[in-house]
């Protein structure tokens, strides 16, 4: 089967993480756990969902490659990040027997890795693990870097740690099991790394969207392959994602993003969808502040709504209410709220402060109520 294998190595903490992208990669989740843990025991930790599709074949590959293997399922869903059901996978981890020497298997979307990642690194004050990401979302961004976290009453992601995967095994052919609107919300997330570092990711998208959106298996392969490379070479650059560090860039579209999807809760909006239309805003300020041709800003909307993702604010949000979601969003300083910008596809920059009455007029623009 193709394949794409990568082995990243921080130069500052000098951990190593190895990525494969493979056409039937799941198949071979035991030799691959083996090889980048050497685990004898794992818990494999999936959502309800995912479990029904892969979990007992997951099980069975480790199992034959010698690792006694143990299943624990979650919920689906945000709500699913939470310190309730943190504290039930320790729970878990405690009446399997999990020690240092053992491993952790997230396999799922975002929400699996980022809760999975989290215990593992705070079980036992760290354990390795290995990244499974079953959608689009986590196969082609949040399964890279090392980011993981769970949401508290005060906002998504808010408690958390860099805790590095010793490896991350991504299979395009699961992405054929997703609901259409799941799988076109994720494909925001590669939109957004073409426009904040790889033009050429970009062009190829726009080239080849009929042909991912059809989910043709060569396409997906090249589309997650292209993404995984684009966000390795941030990521092995800043790997904790420091003051204006080369990672903020992949945060272009999720300031207004954040702040939708913390005015419309967790259901009315998918994450992919709520950063479209915060790249569609971006790129109205990048257009007014760092001077965006008109040209790269349409080529913008035009991709966006040929995948089918929103641009326009929906009805009824007033400018005061987004804003003040903007404002409390986790990645504000104590200036104020930083935007990530760009000048031109492929090039978002360290982010900025910009005027009030500038990001109110974009609010407006882009179909918030005064």
């Amino acid at each position: 089967m193709p394949s794409f294998d990568l082995a990243l190595r921080y130069p500052a903490s000098g951990t190593l993480c190895r990525i494969r992208v493979a056409r039937g990669g799941l198949s071979g989740l035991g030799p691959w756990t083996k090889r980048t843990t050497g685990a004898h025991r794992v818990a494999v930790v999936s959502d309800h969902h995912v479990s029904a599709l892969f979990g007992e074949s997951a099980v069975r590959g480790l199992r034959r490659s010698g690792i006694d293997a143990a299943l624990v399922t979650v919920p689906a869903g945000e709500r699913t990040k939470s310190v309730l059901h943190l504290e039930r996978l320790w729970r878990q981890f405690s009446e399997i027997g999990l020690v240092r020497s053992d491993a952790i298997v997230a396999m799922g979307g975002g929400v699996v890795g980022d809760l999975a990642g989290f215990a593992a690194a705070t079980w036992l004050r760290g354990v390795p693990w290995v990244n499974v990401p079953t959608s689009v979302v986590a196969q082609v961004d949040s399964a890279i870097g090392g980011k993981t976290a769970i949401d508290v009453a005060g906002g998504k992601n808010l408690a958390g740690s860099f805790h590095q995967p010793a490896g991350v095994l991504i299979d395009p052919d699961a992405l054929v099991t997703l609901p259409d609107r799941e799988f076109r919300a994720g494909l925001a997330e590669v939109v957004k790394t073409g426009m904040a570092v790889d033009a050429g990711l970009f062009r190829w998208l726009e080239r080849h969207a009929g042909h991912v959106l059809a989910r043709e298996p060569d396409a997906l392969l090249e589309i997650v392959r292209r993404a995984v490379r684009a966000k390795s070479r941030v990521v092995i650059g800043d790997e904790r994602e420091r003051e204006a560090g080369g990672r903020t860039a992949l945060n272009f579209g999720h300031t207004v993003g954040h702040g939708l999807e913390s005015v419309f809760g967790l259901r009315r909006l998918r994450h992919g969808e709520a950063v479209a239309i915060g790249m569609h805003v971006a790129a109205i300020l990048s257009a007014s502040v760092a001077g965006l041709p008109l040209a790269e800003q349409e080529r913008l909307d035009a991709l966006l709504e040929r995948l089918g993702l929103p641009i326009a604010i929906p009805p009824g949000v007033r400018v005061a209410v987004l804003g003040a979601a903007i404002r409390r969003d986790k990645k504000r300083d104590r200036s104020g709220t930083r935007w990530v910008l760009t000048p031109r596809v492929g090039h978002a920059s360290v982010p900025r402060l910009i005027s009030g009455r500038r990001v109110r007029a974009a609010l407006c623009e882009a179909g918030a109520w005064a």
